[in-house]
């Protein structure tokens, strides 16, 4: 049996989009469930869509997201390098090998070179839109001679090349998503094989990639399930084995629409900046379109691996849904270690202006005292500034209508007035001291249970409810504790 080999083959124009995260995850499940080889190759055939940079950033969102990958295009030392036998990895480095196959579809009369215009070409769809045909070439430029072909060549035309598709013929295939498939190409254009500009298309570059790379299954999204009979038929002409194919469904939003950039986060890198983990993120990812046998829902890499098959793989689009998306990494930042979670903590601190380099440096503990007093509640690592802010704020307003409630009871001032007093005596909070402090407060005034904690929370935080009220005595400091309690004493208590 051959071995498993995979590539993801994205385009560099931009950022990588959720839905190409998916894909890759995939691949990389099922080359590492088989044991096979997973190969990262660059298709950059369309120059007008190349975007600088654009390259490194695919990469980097791949190693931060922990799908890796053993050939191809890699980013070392800030430079792109290129690993493995089947190179190069970056398609307009390949040009002439796709040159050499074309001439051996023309020579072999299976491509012919097609000279029509953009304005005829457009004049065309036109006419066909108007009969309510389905648009596509009309094969003007099918029966001109090699001989003629070559002589308007040397006269300097510029032209194209076209894939001479037999008509009335069946291309039959099987996804393993999708089962068998059969498509007609009398429905199928002659597709451009090379472009005015000596590219390839995606078409002849894909196929002639795939076979020399050894791809054994091609998974990719659904939208290219159109394309995939003239890919089959170019197999058949060169001779080769061809690759499974699998085609998978398209990750939608909540109106079932796909997601695109208009409505939101779309990109790695959006969802990366709002603070989501990568393991969170991909966990939730691999089951928008596909489920386990036992429907786990949290599950490491490793298990994802262990569980992975196309047979799971759903035929209709997966919807993503931020909500479920949220809970399944809240579930992660919860049972990630307090140092891990305060250090991806500091750049959104240090953004919203509540500490700065130095602060990290000379309270570090008392940072991640912060962070374990919300770890709990939160869902991404960007809601930490809202979370938090109440520590930093000089004065706490109180807008909720039962705090305000709470802040109005008779025994209130005496409360306040007693932590006050019992302040006096103490140069810092420590935790043995912040553990027993209501005790003493409970002694001194003879109020107790929610009588005495719920005003004391209220004037510290605002509201009635909270993280560890221990933990929010030792943030604030005695300093804080007093300005704070003046602040409600003049503002809230008559």
């Amino acid at each position: 049996m051959r071995e498993v080999r995979v590539r993801f083959a994205p385009s560099p124009t931009g950022y990588l989009h959720i839905g190409g995260l998916r894909t890759a995850l995939y691949n990389h499940l099922f080359a590492r469930h088989n044991n096979g080889k997973f190969i990262l190759r660059i298709e950059d055939t369309d120059q007008t869509r190349f975007v600088e940079g654009a390259i490194e950033n695919l990469i980097e969102s791949l190693h931060w997201a922990g799908v890796d990958y053993d050939e191809g295009v890699f980013v070392e030392d800030g430079k792109i390098v290129q690993k493995g036998n089947h190179g190069p990895y970056i398609q307009s480095e390949r040009l002439n090998i796709y040159k050499k196959y074309v001439d051996e579809l023309i020579e072999k009369g299976y491509a012919y070179y097609c000279f029509c215009s953009k304005e005829r070409l457009e004049q065309v769809r036109e006419e066909q839109k108007i009969k309510g045909l389905v648009p596509k070439y009309d094969g003007f430029c099918r029966n001109i001679s090699l001989e003629e072909a070559k002589k308007r060549i040397a006269n300097g035309e510029e032209y194209v090349v076209r894939l001479k598709l037999p008509q009335n013929y069946d291309v039959k295939f099987h996804d393993l998503v999708r089962g068998d498939i059969v498509i007609n190409t009398d429905d199928v254009d002659d597709q451009v094989l090379l472009k005015s500009d000596g590219y390839p298309t995606y078409h002849m570059a894909v196929v002639v990639d795939d076979h020399l790379m050894n791809i054994t299954h091609i998974v990719r999204g659904e939208e290219w399930l159109p394309s995939t009979p003239k890919h089959i038929y170019l197999y058949e002409v060169f001779g080769w084995e061809k690759p499974i194919y699998v085609h998978l469904p398209t990750v939608l939003n909540k109106d079932r629409k796909k997601l695109s950039k208009r409505q939101g986060d779309v990109s790695v890198e959006d969802f990366r900046d709002k603070g989501y983990l990568p393991e969170g993120l991909i966990n939730y990812l691999a089951l928008v379109g596909w489920s386990p046998e036992d429907n786990q829902e949290i599950l490491s890499m490793e298990e994802l691996i262990e569980k992975f098959s196309f047979e799971r793989v759903s035929k209709t689009g997966g919807i993503f849904d931020k909500d479920k998306l949220n809970w399944v990494n809240g579930h992660y930042i919860r049972s990630s270690s307090v140092e891990r979670i305060t250090d991806m903590a500091i750049p959104y601190l240090i953004e919203a202006g509540f500490i700065d380099d130095e602060f990290v440096q000379y309270k570090y503990e008392w940072l991640k005292l912060l962070i374990h007093t919300v770890q709990e509640s939160l869902d991404t690592m960007a809601e930490v500034v809202e979370k938090v802010e109440f520590i930093f704020k000089e004065h706490i307003e109180i807008i909720e209508e039962d705090a305000l409630e709470i802040i109005k009871g008779e025994q209130v001032s005496t409360v306040l007035a007693a932590i006050k007093e019992e302040l006096k005596n103490i140069e810092e909070i420590d935790e043995e001291y912040a553990k027993g402090f209501m005790k003493l407060i409970q002694k001194a005034t003879g109020v107790k249970g929610k009588n005495l904690f719920m005003p004391a929370r209220v004037a510290l935080t605002g509201t009635a409810h909270g993280p560890e009220f221990v933990n929010i005595l030792i943030l604030l400091g005695k300093e804080n504790i007093l300005k704070r309690i003046d602040y409600v004493m003049k503002n809230y208590i008559n």
